[in-house]
């Protein structure tokens, strides 16, 4: 079976160092993060893609961030309401270990 290289860290309510800890580990261990949120979590996230590529995983770089919308609950009106979200991918610098 393949090994899977990519981890999904979803942003809620916690505390922004709970993310930054959960994004650390599988970036240690030379895998991908997906850092996923949605409407007033999105500048969480950012929050901690910022933490971790400046303080504590300094080999490591965005790669992307996805923005969209999706068409979420009926609101009291009757209409559908749309919410905000964000993707932003994590990865180690390729070539980080460069010998001279």
């Amino acid at each position: 079976m393949s090994e899977i290289s990519e981890a999904v860290v979803l942003i809620g309510r916690k505390p922004t160092m709970n993310y930054v800890l959960a994004t650390t580990m599988p970036l240690s261990e030379g895998k991908t993060v997906v850092l996923k949120a949605r409407g007033r979590a999105i500048s969480k996230a950012v929050d901690v893609a910022q933490v971790v590529t400046r303080r504590f995983v300094q080999d490591a770089e965005i790669q992307s961030v996805s923005i969209g919308t999706e068409e979420g609950r009926v609101g009291q009106d009757g209409r559908p309401r749309s919410v905000s979200t964000i993707e932003i991918r994590i990865a180690p610098k390729k070539g980080s270990a460069k010998k001279k």
